[in-house]
């Protein structure tokens, strides 16, 4: 591509008012090794958003010069032709002739040509305009919810130049490495252990990655993980605890011989919590003693668990006092001390061997 101008009035940079008329042909392009045709510049690769500069290397024996782009003229000469305000002159001397577009977008991208005329020979020299793009996730997944044994698909989709990579991550302490190396991340038969949030990260190393995160939960009925039995003496504080896990969380409630306690019964306190509830009595009495039934349900299902309250007896005065009396008879035991029971058995040993010996001397006395 070249242009050929029919001169006006005035003489090359377009002094005294010149105006120059123009028309597009095929040209003959510069090959790598002709060294009788100053060349253009490399390729060009800017980010989107930055400025881009094209140059064109001439000598004195150019005539005339022209920047295009595809068939539409951008400058000739000092004359600018295209409207586009983003499009600048920075240099027309004898050696040099370079332009600039600004806040380079991605329509900008694409073949640019530097047209010049040495001695009624036209030719001209080509430079691609490259344009990066920083990756952006146009489209993603929301959070979600699902039952427990479900299948799930989450979708990642994101635009750069060059196209992005997509990876999906579990952000969970146990997950190891990415999950997924694709836009789509498939789950079959989901379990509770794989909730939590999903990461999709989209990278093309024009700027850092881009990140979004899904939420990921798992419903699943609840089931017991704690009930344990206590025992409490009459009168005493007492506590009967019940820990289930479910999503969503468990309701509680608490029987006795098939009769549901109701909150507010004189003396009896239930405390829900998330994942826990307490049976609460405090002041304990024979009536109390017995088989409770915790009951956890949520709207995928139910669980139960039998928790014993039983007495335990509290220490009398007089079994106090018996404790002191054995304690205070009891010997010594520290490092050194001689056990009473060895030395017990030491002695009955010696009197055994001895026996025989006094059963002879009374036969022979006689």
């Amino acid at each position: 591509m070249f242009l050929k101008w029919k001169k006006m009035s005035g003489k090359r940079n377009g002094e005294g008012g010149k105006r120059w008329k123009s028309r597009v042909s095929t040209g003959v392009p510069v090959r790598s090794g002709d060294a009788t045709f100053p060349k253009a510049m490399d390729n060009v690769t800017v980010r989107q958003g930055e400025s881009a500069t094209l140059r064109c290397t001439i000598d004195n024996r150019v005539t005339r010069v022209a920047w295009l782009n595809r068939s539409t003229i951008l400058y000739a000469g000092n004359d600018k032709w295209c409207l586009d305000p983003r499009v600048v002159l920075l240099s027309n001397t004898q050696t040099q002739y370079s332009i600039e577009i600004q806040n380079v977008d991605v329509y900008d991208e694409g073949p640019y040509t530097c047209s010049v005329q040495t001695d009624n020979h036209p030719k001209t020299s080509r430079v691609h305009l490259i344009v990066q793009v920083s990756p952006k996730i146009v489209e993603i997944s929301s959070d979600i919810s699902i039952n427990e044994g479900n299948n799930i698909s989450l979708t990642c989709i994101a635009t750069g130049r060059p196209e992005p990579t997509v990876t999906w991550r579990h952000i969970s302490p146990k997950a190891v490495g990415f999950v997924s190396e694709d836009e789509y991340l498939e789950i079959q038969g989901i379990t509770r252990e794989q909730s939590g949030d999903y990461e999709c990260s989209a990278s093309n190393d024009v700027a850092a990655p881009v990140v979004r995160r899904v939420k990921v939960t798992v419903n699943y009925p609840p089931y017991i993980s704690e009930a344990k039995g206590t025992g409490v003496p009459v009168g005493q504080k007492g506590t009967l605890q019940c820990e289930a896990s479910a999503v969503p969380s468990a309701e509680f409630q608490w029987y006795k011989d098939d009769k549901r306690l109701i909150e507010g019964k004189k003396g009896v306190k239930v405390e829900n919590r998330p994942f826990l509830s307490k049976l609460i009595f405090f002041n304990v009495s024979e009536h109390d003693y017995g088989n409770y039934t915790c009951v956890a349900s949520n709207k995928l299902g139910h669980t139960n668990a039998s928790i014993m309250l039983f007495e335990l007896n509290e220490p009398t005065s007089s079994t106090l006092l018996q404790e002191v009396k054995t304690t205070a008879l009891t010997p010594w035991q520290g490092p050194g001390a001689v056990s009473e029971v060895n030395n017990g058995t030491s002695r009955r040993a010696g009197c055994i061997w001895l026996l025989p010996l006094l059963v002879l001397h009374l036969l022979l006395k006689f």
